[in-house]
């Protein structure tokens, strides 16, 4: 099977499973919001950096329990951390799902048990994407700026070997991206589920006898994303380009009505 019809069929399954694209919507939009948090943190961080007073550890929590009740305080604190975790947790959960259930359309099984498939599969799945945990972009901003908070003379020394494991990291990461397929997928001699060192060594020995189909399987991911995000982004760029020559019109022809 060439790269145009692996994706042609993971296509066609995504179209045709309603359920797939309820597990894969659910999951980004965690995952999302998650990483909108831990963006909106960091951006207030650097703008106290830029001031030179740079936020600590507990200064939001200590700036709104300032301002508003105690009762409000404790509640908005417990669902705060509750969401986090729900939104650090989920995705991995959904991940089970999302395999389990691609696997079952690609077999023309009937496609149902999902629930059964995140739960039985969650914490394998968990343990391959904590293993790979610094990988991601948004934990090593946040290392970072900690480190940068409190690492004084050491700082610079500790983020350049962050990055370093950082990009050791991804490099890892791309030999073992189907980890988490084989926990769900294949099974032993017994006909069970492997665990997750032999996931990684099967993940590991794909990847290499098919190094050019799926470094080709990459290029298209990474162009599809780009495209998405290039429309993601006009969509809101152009609307916001057409009210803000609205509102430099209405002013100039405000001040030349001024005038005349």
């Amino acid at each position: 099977m060439t790269p145009r019809d692996i994706i042609a069929k993971a296509w066609a399954i995504t179209k045709k499973e309603r359920k797939l694209r309820r597990w894969g919507y659910t999951a980004a939009i965690a995952e999302t919001l998650l990483n909108i948090k831990l963006l909106i943190y960091q951006t207030w961080f650097v703008i106290s950096y830029m001031h030179g007073d740079p936020i600590g550890f507990f200064t939001v929590e200590a700036t709104l329990m300032k301002h508003v009740p105690m009762w409000f305080f404790v509640t908005f604190i417990f669902l705060l951390i509750i969401i986090i975790i729900i939104e650090w947790l989920y995705p991995n959960f959904a991940r089970g799902a999302i395999i389990g259930l691609a696997a079952k359309s690609y077999k023309k099984e009937e496609v149902k048990g999902g629930l059964v498939l995140a739960v039985y599969n969650f914490f394998p799945i968990f343990a391959i994407h904590e293993i790979f945990f610094l990988s991601r972009l948004t934990v090593l901003i946040t290392i970072c700026s900690i480190v940068l908070r409190y690492g004084g003379g050491v700082a610079p020394f500790v983020i350049f070997f962050l990055v370093t494991f950082y990009i050791f990291s991804n490099i890892m990461l791309f030999f073992c991206i189907f980890a988490e397929e084989a926990v769900v997928i294949c099974r032993d001699e017994d006909n069970n589920r492997i665990g997750v060192g032999r996931a990684l060594k099967q993940s590991l020995k794909l990847v290499i006898s098919y190094l050019s189909q799926i470094v080709f399987l990459l290029l298209l991911f990474f162009m599809i994303v780009l495209r998405v995000v290039l429309n993601a982004a006009m969509v809101f760029l152009i609307p916001a380009i057409v009210i803000g020559i609205g509102l430099v019109l209405a002013i100039l022809v405000g001040k030349v009505i001024g005038y005349t």
